[in-house]
């Protein structure tokens, strides 16, 4: 059981996740969107959380009654596939349920007991407001702790006892709550009956989503953008999922192209049927770096409707959105002034473009959240969303594979996340984690400017000018500057390898560069490298 409207929330132990009758929702609605104060005032009235080993835990028990100011979404069986149709609560966790009878003794789950954990307490120095982006010797940084009994001895909300033990396969009460008031904060999602899981991050996440909706004995297809990331494709392609490119410009996806494929769409030549499923990354799309604007965003789930496709929305960049290049005023330059790491935490997200999500009616929409882009990779953590019936499948799945994230992933991001930063030093991390980008992107770009041959290349390799065009296949011409860029010691990645039908012959000769990780300095020195080798294949 949990109690939410004042006291304790009290979690009990192990319940199954099962789907919940259509209940009505409340008579007095909210109006006010939920915020920061809202979650802090909802949160001192419902007391301190409580929620033992394994204990069970959905968004249900965290969102606030503004989130239930809408209808209920759609269902889709008729687009889930058999595999995840056919499966059941797990028989353990389900026996379990009888351990919330007084005085009963339990030889049936294999919980061992914590006094056989050999660790007594995690511990880590964390950055923490102001002092984000300094360098290390100047800060101090916060140190915290979680033992092993925190709960028991200190009142605490989470320890290495019940993080450490198994758990729900939807994630730990403790981080349930925390992005489910995440989510309504930012997204807000305009159905009523939407619902969080923990991932172990959006490829795991992606890859589930794949075994829900799609079945090769079906002969299902998947659309995605026709430049698409590497490692979706390749989570794809094993499936025996067949994958058609849709096209694309400096926005993304092309709503007017998507439409033509679905309304032309022919079985037979396609040799697939008609695509029930769109996978994209409508911020900072991999490996184009395209964002879909709002009104892109409501077309392309327009024609979605209208076929009645469902979305995967993979977002793990979302909160890196960034002013366009400025070479005038670059970031990267020696005396710019940061004019957005002081923007308030408000105006930062009044100014984020609403996700698919959140203009979802219908509940079409899983979206997979990741904490590999802000946080840390290492993690293995992030979280999808999407309607109830969705999720409930999704944890079905989870139960009987990955069995959720890591409980030290879990433990450690409960204590950054929630007991250190909050939501709102979260949101000041993101903050000044977009200004670092930034100024990253400024200074790839700056050299680009100054490294790079204009005349045949600008993002892409204008290939109509190259001296054996003709002769030589564009494949033959990417793999000649390839080769060329890593005998002069530096890496960029093949255009061919992000293509979303390699079946099909390339229309274009692209490369990606990355400025995540690369220093200015060795930004300026790689790009100059690869400017040499464009220079070199083409006989500049």
């Amino acid at each position: 059981m949990a109690t939410t409207n004042g006291g304790t929330v009290e979690v009990a132990a192990a319940l199954p996740a099962v789907t919940r009758q259509d209940n009505p929702p409340p008579k007095q609605l909210a109006v006010e969107p939920l915020t920061l104060a809202g979650i802090a005032a909802r949160r001192a009235k419902a007391g301190k959380l409580v929620a033992g080993t394994a204990a069970y835990s959905d968004s249900d028990m965290f969102k606030s009654p503004q989130a239930y100011n809408h209808l209920k979404a759609r269902r889709w069986d008729h687009h889930l596939s058999p595999e995840v149709l056919a499966r059941h609560p797990c028989a353990l966790k389900k026996a379990a349920l009888n351990l919330k009878k007084p005085g009963m003794l339990s030889l049936g789950g294999g919980l061992p007991s914590a006094d056989n954990f050999p660790i007594e307490s995690l511990s880590m120095q964390v950055q923490h407001p102001p002092s984000f982006g300094k360098n290390s010797t100047e800060v101090s940084g916060y140190d915290t702790t979680m033992g092993k009994h925190d709960i028991r001895d200190k009142d605490g909300v989470y320890d290495v006892s019940v993080a450490l033990n198994y758990g729900q396969a939807n994630g730990s009460a403790q981080m349930m709550r925390w992005v489910t008031e995440h989510t309504e904060l930012v997204f807000r999602p305009p159905y009523a009956d939407w619902r969080c899981a923990l991932s172990i991050g959006s490829t795991g996440a992606l890859d589930s989503a794949l075994r829900m909706f799609c079945d090769r004995n079906r002969r299902d297809s998947i659309l995605t953008e026709e430049y698409s990331f590497a490692t979706a494709l390749e989570t794809i392609a094993p499936l025996g999922i067949k994958v058609f490119g849709v096209r694309i410009d400096e926005q993304g996806l092309l709503p007017e192209s998507l439409d033509e494929i679905l309304s032309n769409w022919d079985e037979n030549t396609r040799g697939a049927r008609k695509p029930t499923v769109l996978y994209t990354v409508p911020s900072g799309q991999n490996p184009t770096g395209a964002t879909m604007s709002l009104q892109r965003r409501k077309d392309v789930y327009n024609v979605c409707s209208k076929h009645d496709v469902y979305i995967f929305e993979d977002e793990p960049y979302y909160y890196l959105q960034m002013p366009p290049y400025d070479k005038a005023n670059s970031a990267a330059q020696p005396g710019a002034v940061d004019v957005y790491s002081n923007q308030s935490t408000e105006n930062f997200l009044r100014n984020l473009i609403p996700t698919l999500l959140s203009i979802d009616v219908d509940g079409r929409v899983l979206r997979m959240d990741s904490f590999s882009k802000v946080v840390v990779p290492g993690s293995r953590m992030g979280w999808v969303t999407a309607s109830e019936q969705v999720i409930e499948r999704y944890i079905r799945l989870q139960e009987c594979c990955s069995q959720g994230p890591a409980g030290f992933s879990q433990a450690l991001m409960y204590k950054l996340l929630d007991e250190t930063w909050g939501h709102e030093g979260y949101l000041r991390w993101l903050i000044r984690l977009r200004s670092e980008y930034t100024q990253r992107r400024d200074a790839l770009l700056d050299a680009c400017e100054k490294h790079l041959p204009k005349d045949v290349l600008w993002l892409r390799v204008d290939h109509t000018r190259h001296p054996h065009v003709g002769e030589k296949t564009l494949l033959e011409l990417e793999e000649e500057i390839f080769d060329s860029c890593i005998e002069s010691g530096v890496l960029a990645c093949r255009g061919s390898w992000f293509c979303a039908e390699r079946d099909v012959e390339l229309t274009g000769l692209f490369f990606r560069t990355t400025f995540a990780a690369a220093t200015q300095a060795d930004m300026d020195v790689a790009i100059q490298r690869f400017g040499q080798a464009v220079r070199a294949s083409f006989k500049i």
